[in-house]
């Protein structure tokens, strides 16, 4: 389900929603701005502070996550089954190095979630939509004067 869209996609966005339920069926959604693929098979999230996620994901394994690039205003939405990778874990130190090169070894983790995506869903802005003939260059320049970046 990563395939090189997807993937592009990741390495492209600098912060993503983590969505979970506890097994009550009570949501939660976590920033999260340490995370990326594995072998092009599974998505990686450091688990930095967010101890309402972790809890949540014992209970309830189903999951969606969702990251866009702010300027090109593309993303996707991944549903999957989630996993907590404690440090004692055989996959820890593969995951945790890919991670650390992200934090430049700023942060620890006191897990690592590992989401098995079986969904992939675009998301593009609604100028794209409603204005067929919107590039990427254009949504581009238009999202750096709203947010003032220029």
């Amino acid at each position: 389900m990563l395939n090189e869209r997807v993937i592009k996609s990741i390495d492209s966005s600098v912060l993503c929603w983590l969505a979970t339920s506890s097994a009550a069926g009570i949501p939660n959604v976590s920033p999260k701005e340490v995370f990326t693929h594995h072998d092009k098979k599974v998505l990686i999230v450091a688990n930095i502070a967010s101890p309402q996620t972790v809890k949540n994901i014992m209970e309830n394994e189903n999951v969606c996550i969702s990251f866009i690039d702010i300027l090109v205003q593309k993303g996707y939405q991944l549903k999957g089954k989630a996993q907590v990778i404690k440090q004692d874990a055989k996959e820890f130190a593969d995951y945790e190095s890919e991670l650390l090169k992200i934090t430049e070894r700023k942060f620890t983790f006191s897990s690592i979630t590992e989401i098995t995506v079986d969904q992939t869903k675009e998301i593009i802005a609604p100028r794209y939509i409603l204005y067929p003939d919107t590039t990427e260059e254009q949504q581009t320049e238009s999202a750096k004067r709203t947010y003032g970046f220029e």
